[in-house]
């Protein structure tokens, strides 16, 4: 981006392998041994399960969430298991997210 910086967004899942994906993508942005334009919105984690997330997965998600500067906690919606996501039935949160990135779902 000439003259700007890219913001990025990690996306993980809310299992093990996912938060461990996401913990050394924050290392190394932390390390700055990515290029110095690019600039991490924050952390993203989407459900890889309906209910309630389990205790030792709630403890890794605050340890990696310490390596953004922001953290969006999806909500599992069971629809798009069946259904691809439309833009006119996004679940709130998402819109939400959407709204703090400054992006909207009409483009």
């Amino acid at each position: 981006m000439p003259g700007g910086y890219t913001r990025v967004m990690i996306v993980a899942r809310s299992n093990y392998s996912g938060l461990l994906a996401a913990q050394r993508a924050a290392i190394e942005w932390a390390s700055r041994s990515v290029h110095p334009d690019v600039h991490v919105m924050g952390l993203v984690l989407i459900p890889d399960a309906p209910g309630k997330r389990p205790k030792e997965i709630q403890q890794l998600e605050l340890v990696v969430a310490g390596g953004f500067p922001r953290l969006w906690k999806m909500p599992w919606v069971e629809e798009w298991r069946f259904a691809p996501a439309t833009s006119t039935k996004l679940h709130p949160s998402y819109q939400i997210l959407l709204s703090s990135l400054a992006l909207t779902t009409n483009n």
